[in-house]
Order: structure tokens, then C-alpha cells, then sequence
């Protein structure tokens, strides 16, 4: 079942500002903290530098620049997160996907790489890889599709056959091909999977509660099944 969704209610789900969980997907772990806090050091290293050089005359602008350097390791993740949000905001259409998981694999998948010096001495690349599980999603149209996201206990319960709701987006308005999927809600686990937790949830459960009812949302058929992607 795919519902059309309003455009004032499809940007409630994605906000503009990054979310709570949004702003943890980025804060990312201690290596990336530290990262962020050695480039905060340079930063304000330079705008002392810069201040030297330009005097009291700039006091205001150097004020600035040193709030912007001094809490890089703070603000950037709330810029990476808002700013994927936006891409998929420009996105025109979006429609409420109720579907059934239709078949549940494992996979591992690169997620960068490291230099690292072997026990000769020769510098050598690692890859870094991580475990991740990936639910294909299907409805009785034949359409269907696949979503990652890193693995974790609490995927156990996941099982074949489970409803799962999701939104599509598009850039037609009969939402015939589809450009992007939101993470999905596993309704009996009360369970999120995906690889970036896009929504605001509290609204999208309202979404879905309203939708049961088949209330407040003007419903839509596409014209023929959208094409069959795949998302990471």
C-alpha cells in the first residue's frame, strides 16, 4: 500500500535542523571525536594568528571566527546531518509505503581504510569492514526493494514476513521510479533498520496510526508499479 503524502506533512518528517538522533548518527566514534577537536585546535591556532595580523580593528569579525573554530567539533555534525536532510528535501513527492519483509541477508561491507605500518615495516592499507543486514521489502504489486543498515542484536527478531513501513520519495507525482527510501519501522519488534535515521519519529508514528485509520491523507495509486532499485 502506498499513500501520497502532503508536502507540509512530508516536511515534518524530514526536518530541516538535524534531530537528536540525526546529530548522534554523526557524532561518530572517539576517532572521530578526536579528529574534529585536532582541527578546532588548528582553527583557533590560526584565527589567534589572524588576529595578530589584522589588530584590534577586527575585533568583531575575530570574535566570530574564534566561536566558529572553537566549537567545529560541536557544530559539525548538525551541519553534515542538515545538509543530507536538505538533499533529500529537494526531492518533490513522497509516499507512505506499508510492505512486508520478504527475505533477510547478511553481508559485510568496506566502510574505509587505514595505514598502518606491518611488523617489516611496510606501510600497508586495512580495510575497515562492518557487518550489516539487509531486508528486501516487497508488496503485492511485485515491487520491491532492498535496505542495509550495520547489524545489531536486536535484528534477531526481524522474521520474514513482518510489516514494515517506510516512506518513498520521488520526483514524479504518480511516484512511478523512486529516488530515495527512508529508514523503515518494524511495527511488531517497534523496531528501526536503516543506514541513516531520517525521519522524526514520533511524527511518522502518528503518520502511520492516522493512515491505519485512512484518515486526513489523500490516497494514491500509482499508475504502474515503481521500477525495482536497490539502496545502500
Amino acid at each position: 500500500m502506498i499513500e501520497s503524502l502532503t508536502r507540509a506533512k512530508f516536511e515534518q518528517l524530514i526536518p530541516t535542523i538535524a534531530t537528536g538522533k540525526q546529530y548522534a548518527h554523526y557524532w561518530g566514534k572517539w576517532q572521530n571525536i578526536v579528529n574534529r577537536l585536532l582541527v578546532s585546535v588548528v582553527a583557533v591556532v590560526v584565527v589567534f594568528i589572524l588576529s595578530l595580523i589584522l589588530g584590534e580593528g577586527a575585533g568583531a569579525l575575530i570574535l566570530l571566527l574564534s566561536i566558529i573554530a572553537g566549537f567545529y567539533w560541536l557544530w559539525l555534525p548538525i551541519y553534515q546531518a542538515s545538509l543530507r536532510n536538505a538533499q533529500a528535501r529537494r526531492i518533490k513527492y513522497s509516499g507512505f509505503w506499508r510492505c512486508r519483509v520478504q527475505d533477510i541477508y547478511l553481508t559485510e561491507e568496506i566502510i574505509g581504510e587505514e595505514e598502518t605500518v606491518n611488523q617489516r615495516g611496510e606501510l600497508v592499507l586495512v580495510e575497515n569492514r562492518e557487518r550489516r543486514i539487509n531486508l528486501v521489502l516487497g508488496d503485492d504489486t511485485g515491487f520491491n526493494i532492498t535496505i542495509q543498515a550495520p547489524l545489531e542484536r536486536l535484528h534477531k527478531g526481524i522474521k520474514v514476513g513482518q510489516f514494515a513501513e517506510l516512506l518513498l520519495l520521488s520526483n514524479r507525482q504518480d511516484l512511478s521510479t523512486i529516488d530515495k527510501v527512508t529508514d523503515a519501522y518494524i511495527p511488531s519488534q517497534n523496531l528501526w533498520v536503516g543506514s541513516y535515521p531520517w525521519l522524526q519519529r514520533d511524527v511518522f508514528l502518528e503518520v502511520s496510526r492516522q493512515l491505519g485509520g485512512r484518515h486526513n491523507y489523500r490516497k494514491s495509486q500509482p499508475k504502474r508499479s515503481p521500477q525495482r532499485r536497490y539502496y545502500q
